[in-house]
């Protein structure tokens, strides 16, 4: 992802100073330095970089670390501070009735972001809708309902009519009863006086309470004049950065916006409407330096929960704190997983599990540990139920028929249950914890302590996954 070399050499270079108990100069200037170049490789604005740097040496060498803070986790607070700073503040986003027109260049990812923001409204409580007025693009309408079907939210377009102000009109009339009106516009190659002149009358018939720029993280530095265009031509009241997934240089698309008089409102990444993110921050750059982001990943819990819960209303996660563990409830663990999106983003979220764990892994780690979940998932389609609620009957003429039932290897199949048994000791221990040694588990994990609980990913190390 995005940001992910910076992440890392960021988090080696404060290694650096694990178990010193004084900072030097000279150690200073070889963290601004590493910050200096890992922020240049991400395309961030050279002024930018030196504003920071010299911030970071400053505050380093003058200001008094707290009593009882190591050298390390004082640079490391300052870095976080200056970082937070320069990315600036989330866009104010009520979660009330309004009307979003969002703008944006071809290729910014406008359509499939009206299509995420629509989804995100909707797990709010508000009833969105999406109002497609592009005439310009071939096939934007039907890629715009396919994506509002997809999100599950009302959708309005007329791909017999070339006003694009007349489809507004009447797309407001069709999507009165709903709380978020989300208006899509058409695109150009660059910000011309065709498309100002378009945008400017679609926002004047619709009104909008907040204008949003959609932008390519890959623009880079080139983001920063786009941004100021579009906020010269219209007035932007927040960006959203798009493809976080796909390019070393969206350090440029974050900081561009520093420049402007915007503020970063959505976090764009993946095909699927649930790639999106409310920007924050502090979560953004903690789990940038591998200090997790226990908000967002609180929300993917519950969302993921929810949603795995829905097909089965006998199904309650708690139950397997307090009866016998089956394969049954393995699978419903792995779809919840699967809800909560890619692995390496939940695992980033993890205070003491991202950062500096994730850099130690193989760079195939996280795509072979959802391989194996894949194949658990395929070969507990060929079990019985009985199979499924007692494991321990599978004995080798089972795993034969297994294997040929499923297609994967006999060793597959072993690997699963070798998986499901590690589960079921460590569910045991959970049993009869009290709130104090629960506490005392997290703060393990939290320091580091809980890395190695995930030594299953990849191979057969005891952890889940």
């Amino acid at each position: 992802m995005v940001l992910d070399d910076l992440g890392s050499s960021l988090r080696g270079t404060l290694d650096d100073l694990r178990g010193k108990s004084r900072i030097s100069e000279e150690d200073i200037e070889d963290v601004v330095k590493e910050i200096q170049r890992s922020l240049l490789q991400a395309d961030v604005d050279v002024s930018l970089v030196q504003e920071l740097s010299q911030n970071i040496k400053t505050r380093a060498l003058e200001e008094e670390p707290p009593a009882g803070t190591t050298p390390r986790d004082w640079v490391l607070r300052i870095v976080y501070e200056e970082l937070v700073d320069l990315v600036g503040e989330s866009t104010d986003l009520p979660l009330e009735e309004q009307t979003i027109m969002l703008a944006g260049l071809y290729g910014s990812g406008k359509t499939t972001t009206a299509a995420k923001m629509a989804w995100w409204f909707s797990t709010k409580g508000l009833r969105p809708a999406i109002i497609q007025t592009d005439t310009d693009r071939p096939g934007a309408y039907d890629q715009a309902k396919e994506m509002a079907d997809r999100a599950e939210v009302e959708f309005y377009g007329d791909p017999d009519e070339n006003d694009p102000v007349k489809i507004a009109r009447e797309g407001l009339d069709a999507t009165q009863d709903a709380d978020v009106r989300i208006v899509d516009t058409a695109g150009r190659d660059g910000l011309n006086a065709e498309l100002i002149e378009q945008i400017e009358r679609i926002e004047q018939e619709v009104d909008p309470d907040r204008n949003l720029l959609v932008l390519d993280a890959a623009m880079g530095q080139s983001a920063k004049s786009q941004a100021a265009d579009f906020q010269e031509a219209i007035g932007i009241d927040g960006v959203i950065i798009t493809k976080l997934d796909g390019t070393a240089k969206g350090g440029g698309a974050l900081a561009a916006v520093d420049e402007t008089d915007s503020t970063i409102a959505f976090l764009g990444s993946g095909e699927t409407v649930k790639d999106i993110e409310r920007f924050e921050p502090s979560g953004f750059i903690s789990r940038l330096l591998g200090m997790g982001d226990l908000k967002q990943l609180t929300e993917r819990v519950e969302r993921a929960m929810e949603e795995t819960g829905e097909d089965e209303e006998d199904w309650d996660p708690e139950d397997m704190l307090e009866g016998q563990f089956t394969l049954k409830d393995m699978r419903k663990q792995m779809e919840t997983m699967n809800n909560m999106g890619p692995l390496d983003q939940v695992m980033d979220m993890i205070p003491g599990l991202g950062g500096g764990l994730m850099d130690q892994l193989p760079d195939n780690a996280m795509d072979v540990t959802q391989e194996r979940m894949r194949d658990f998932e395929v070969i507990m389609d060929s079990m019985t139920e009985e199979e499924l609620v007692n494991p321990r009957v599978v004995g080798q003429s089972r795993t034969e028929r297994i294997a040929r039932g499923s297609g994967k290897p006999e060793e597959r199949i072993r690997e699963l249950l070798q998986q499901h048994k590690q589960m079921e000791q460590m569910l045991k221990q959970f049993q009869g914890m009290g709130d104090g040694d629960m506490e005392r588990m997290m703060k393990q994990m939290q320091q580091g302590g809980g890395g190695g609980g995930m030594g299953g990913m990849g191979g057969g190390g005891p952890g889940p996954f």
